[in-house]
């Protein structure tokens, strides 16, 4: 017998999701058999199994949060069939034993496992009263024999931490004592039956659908949340000539492809002014780390992508290193990885500054959200034909594309924001450049 636990999920990563079982009770599973899916900040990860045998008890149902290292199932010895045919024989020619009742046997048999599902119910229970505890808020409220559904949050998703367990401790002798007079006088009134999976709306007679937020999405939530409240963030704007750009693309896309068996897309053109713009302004390269400033030599580039189950930021390795080719074949790699859902941790961690393209959408202008603890990051739009004055006299339409840099002001200045943004633009409109500086 062995019992299934939750891997090491990686750096910072205490806690998941399961997301869904696909195995049942009484499945017969062999060793490197997928079992489960869990759902993480970040990325969905297999727990699979360690050795044959059949799947005797789930402990944790999708949905539930669970620790590294926690059991949620256990995994007996034999086979799905053979363990059920085998037992009636073993107990009828076992005399030495006595004669046991069947009724008997089985209430024998159901003991053990009540004792193993007890427990483990109530540890569901508490689990999903604490499904947006911090570790420590969970352990703090154990301690002191706090019910975490009742902890108030100051988080703005609801995240429960160590100070609101501090503060329900203190608080809830005096508001008990004030509460059971006017409980007792004031009986609550009879509340209609609500509709499965529908919540009350305000207006009478209309109703709305209650869905529960998947662990990315409130991830997601929690760090845009984090970023605009720790970050003197603003946002700087230009716009790009992009003529030069779709010239070369026009007349090189075909022999491009052919040789390198990629597209020449935008974004490692976009790529290469980056790491142009960073070497010569390096306080947008940078992090602040406590009263410190750490100051990156290498340029690890972050791609926003749209996946299904929210926007993931996978990071291109030391991309000052790499060629046009090999920055489309990268991005393109970490692509179909984010929309199947099969990027690993290492690919989403890290990263110094981050692109994101809110054109393929059809945006004309945004103002981009940091990824922190980055202190950059660059929006690309839509690329749209507008009129551009060319001198005092002519007139000519061109296809121009708005970016904006969005930055942390606490390290990095004005000037240097909007000389940066100049930096990518002037590189953008005269690709050959990047050659040299990119």
């Amino acid at each position: 017998m062995s019992e299934i636990k939750v891997p090491d999920l990686g750096e910072s990563i205490s806690e998941g999701t399961i997301y869904k079982w696909l195995v049942k009770e009484g499945d017969t599973v062999g060793q490197g058999d997928v079992l489960a899916e869990l759902e993480t900040d970040k990325v969905n990860l297999e727990i699979s199994a360690e050795e044959d045998g059949v799947i005797s008890s789930i402990l944790r149902q999708a949905g539930e949060n669970v620790a590294v290292g926690e059991a949620i199932g256990i995994i007996g010895a034999g086979s799905g069939a053979g363990a059920a045919s085998g037992s009636k024989p073993a107990a009828a020619a076992s005399p030495q034993s006595g004669s046991v009742p069947a009724a008997a046997a089985g209430a024998a048999a159901a003991e053990p496992a009540a004792a193993v599902t007890a427990p483990a119910a109530a540890e569901g229970a508490a689990a999903g009263t604490a499904a947006l505890a911090s570790p420590g808020a969970r352990k703090l409220a154990r301690e002191r024999g706090i019910d975490l559904g009742e902890v108030s949050a100051r988080d703005p998703i609801g995240r429960i931490g160590q100070a609101d367990v501090n503060g329900h401790g203190a608080a809830v002798p005096q508001a008990a004592a004030q509460a059971a007079p006017a409980a007792a006088a004031r009986p609550e009134p009879a509340k209609p039956p609500v509709p499965a999976g529908k919540a009350p709306h305000a207006e009478d007679g209309k109703a709305t659908e209650r869905k529960r937020m998947s662990r990315r999405r409130l991830t997601i939530a929690s760090r845009l949340v984090e970023a605009q409240q720790t970050a003197a963030m603003l946002t700087t704007f230009n716009e790009v000539d992009m003529t030069a750009i779709l010239d070369i693309r026009k007349r090189r896309k075909d022999a491009f492809k052919e040789k390198h068996e990629v597209g020449l897309g935008f974004m490692s053109f976009f790529t290469k002014a980056v790491i142009g713009a960073l070497k010569a302004y390096p306080m947008l390269n940078a992090e602040i780390d406590g009263e410190d400033l750490l100051l990156k030599k290498y340029y690890d580039i972050g791609i926003a992508v749209a996946a299904k189950e929210g926007l993931v930021v996978p990071v291109v390795r030391d991309a000052d290193r790499l060629s046009f080719p090999e920055i489309e074949r990268r991005i393109g790699e970490l692509a179909s990885k984010a929309r199947a859902n099969t990027l690993s941790l290492p690919e989403l961690q890290g990263g110094t500054f981050t692109i994101t393209n809110g054109g393929v959408f059809g945006s004309l202008l945004s103002t981009p959200i940091l990824n922190t603890p980055q202190v950059g990051i660059l929006g690309m739009h839509k690329i749209q034909l507008r009129p551009i004055a060319l001198d005092e006299e002519r007139t000519a339409n061109r296809p121009m594309m708005y970016i904006a840099l969005s930055y942390d002001h606490r390290i990095v200045d004005g000037s240097e924001a909007v000389s940066f943004l100049v930096k990518v633009k002037e590189l953008l409109e005269d690709p050959e450049s990047l050659l040299l500086e990119g």
